[in-house]
């Protein structure tokens, strides 16, 4: 069946007009790459809004240089910022950056190009319902980015949208409610899609443990997006019908707004609302990580040149890691007043969670011991990921117990630890596969000298934004305030927010090598010299470069484990999981495969 099915796809390639082969295609990399080039705008975008933000922050009241007047007169009286825009900029920096930049591009990209290859699929299991999956996100962002040009603004209520002030704010919040649930819409779709497909469309001879870590990650994420995201999606209608059609869901009775009693029938509870978005939300958090940490474990084994360290209790501790996340949410209201035994539950999961993290740190770290170190631009990345993602790990075991979060609760901290999970640990991660398989999908090489350049810039700024975020927190100073100098406290930390401030506008000066680099590449004139320039073992390697419809030539067998480098008694160092090879090796094998 499968046979066929590849020469199905083959007989139908020549036919294609433009806009089926590009823009509505079924084709699982085109809608990779159509997802990883519109989550890279959005990504972009959302970053320009922080550093606007910065400006306020570092400088306040001052006008904005350049861009003042651009911004209009009701954001920008005389080029200075309004508070309800600031608001906006952060509400919207958050919602971006994480809807629609890092999941659409972990998952949507990375997850749609990489895994059917590396499963041996001709093709993802539902062709259409990808294609939908695509557009549906695309015009989820269109709505949010929309959203600036209404009357009041974009939502400016936080990217957690609380209620009830999300309630009785201006039209933009009902512009992010309505993309939010188009977004959502879109990760369902997709990951039902990648379910079936890991399970459905193997090629003989990959069993569940022989899968490339980087398949297990998405799967575990795809489960996690399914079951997390419709209470949110079922609480985006109900706060839309709070909006729209006078229900009170999330409404308590006798709120007074500016003065005056707000007419509504009451009864509702802000707080069912922080639940429903929470029980997405914290398992949105792991829907960062765990493709991030898939990628930098394919990256690492193929650098180091040995098999990845304890590949099986990594599986085991991805799967235990998705179970988890599903139990910790109300570790974000602990000021909501739960009592003891509530947080006592959570307190014990949240430290519970962070041990299958550690176990993957761990394995990764001691994959590294006695390897022959290839420091490509990948690699680099890979390994930054690892000491960033522990501090941002390290810093949040302060917030998940009681009685420290109770002062580190809605400062800066937060927004630190967050930080360095998301940023120099997921974004670096994505840069990572960015670089590595970019060769496959375009057959040209980045140039490595820019990739360098790139990495120690970010690395440097990276840092320079969030670590200043971890003290002026612990210093007492709120999130989200528009003007810290208010405050004596906010005062006396102010020259680190400076620090942060121009760390990010370096931060984006770095980013220039890698665009220039992005595109320069693309254009190159000189192919890869073989189909798997890396000289690695899983099955993407092993089709044409670009892969055409269809994906592989002749369909693949897989006769061992995904990572087979350095076997003793081979004269290559790298044995891929599809070449027959003589009996399996006789010399004792280190028990890691």
């Amino acid at each position: 069946m499968r046979e066929h099915h590849h020469e199905h796809h083959h007989d139908h390639s020549h036919e294609l007009g433009f806009w089926r082969k590009y823009v509505f295609s079924l084709d699982h990399k085109v809608i990779g790459i159509q997802y990883t080039l519109t989550s890279l705008l959005f990504l972009f975008f959302g970053f320009s809004l922080m550093m606007l933000m910065r400006w306020q922050l570092a400088y306040p009241g001052q006008p904005l240089p350049f861009i003042g007047k651009l911004l209009g007169e009701t954001n920008m009286p005389e080029g200075t910022m309004v508070p309800e825009f600031y608001n906006q900029l952060g509400a919207m920096h958050g919602t971006i950056m994480v809807f629609l930049g890092v999941v659409p591009l972990a998952v949507g990209g990375f997850g749609n190009y990489v895994l059917p290859l590396q499963i041996g699929a001709p093709d993802m299991a539902f062709p259409k319902l990808n294609m939908m999956s695509y557009w549906v996100f695309f015009v989820g962002g269109v709505v949010m980015l929309f959203s600036f040009f209404l009357p009041g603004g974009a939502a400016q209520s936080g990217w957690t949208s609380y209620a009830p002030l999300s309630v009785i704010a201006p039209m933009g919040q009902t512009a992010w409610l309505i993309g939010m649930i188009f977004l959502i819409t879109s990760s369902l779709l997709g990951s039902i899609n990648f379910i079936v497909t890991t399970v459905q469309l193997r090629v003989r001879g990959l069993s569940f443990f022989k899968l490339p870590f980087f398949v297990w990650a998405q799967f575990v994420t795809s489960f996690l997006l399914l079951l997390a995201f419709p209470p949110l999606e079922a609480a985006g209608v109900l706060q839309l019908m709070d909006r729209l059609a006078g229900t009170s869901f999330f409404l308590p009775s006798g709120l007074v707004v500016t003065g005056q009693p707000l007419e509504v029938s009451g009864g509702g509870n802000p707080l069912l609302w922080q639940h429903l978005f929470w029980f997405l939300a914290h398992p949105e958090v792991y829907v960062l990580i765990l493709p991030a940490m898939g990628i930098v474990a394919e990256v690492i084994a193929n650098n180091t040149r040995k098999p990845l360290w304890g590949y099986r209790t990594m599986v085991y501790s991805v799967i235990f890691l998705g179970f988890m996340s599903f139990i910790v949410w109300a570790h974000h209201m602990f000021m909501t007043g739960m009592g003891t035994a509530m947080s006592t539950f959570f307190q014990a999961t949240t430290m519970i969670i962070s041990i299958p993290s550690v176990i993957i740190l761990t394995a990764l770290a001691i994959s590294l011991w006695g390897g022959s170190i290839r420091f490509n631009t990948p690699m680099l990345f890979a390994l930054a990921f690892i000491p960033m993602f522990a501090i941002g790990g390290l810093t949040g075991l302060p917030l998940g117990l009681t009685a420290s979060d109770l002062h580190l609760h809605d400062t800066y901290y937060v927004i630190g630890h967050f930080h360095y999970v998301v940023a120099p640990g997921t974004i670096f991660a994505l840069f990572a596969g960015i670089y590595y398989w970019f060769p496959k999908v375009t057959g040209r090489m980045m140039n490595e000298k820019l990739g360098k350049i790139h990495f120690w810039l970010s690395l440097t700024c990276m840092n320079g934004v969030f670590l200043p975020m971890l003290f002026i927190g612990m210093a007492g100073v709120s999130r989200r305030l528009y003007d810290q100098t208010g405050y004596a406290h906010g005062a006396a930390v102010q020259d680190l927010t400076v620090l942060g401030s121009w760390s990010a506008w370096l931060l984006a000066i770095a980013q220039i090598p890698f665009i220039i680099n992005f595109l320069m590449s693309m254009r190159k004139k000189e192919k890869v010299p073989s189909d798997n320039p890396w000289e690695a073992t899983t099955l993407e390697w092993a089709t044409p470069t670009p892969p055409p419809h269809g994906n592989f030539l002749t369909v693949p067998q897989v006769y061992r484990g995904p990572y087979e480098y350095s076997v003793p008694g081979r004269s290559a160092d790298f044995w891929p999981q599809h070449q027959p090879g003589e009996a399996e090796s006789t010399q004792p094998r280190p028990a890691t495969t």
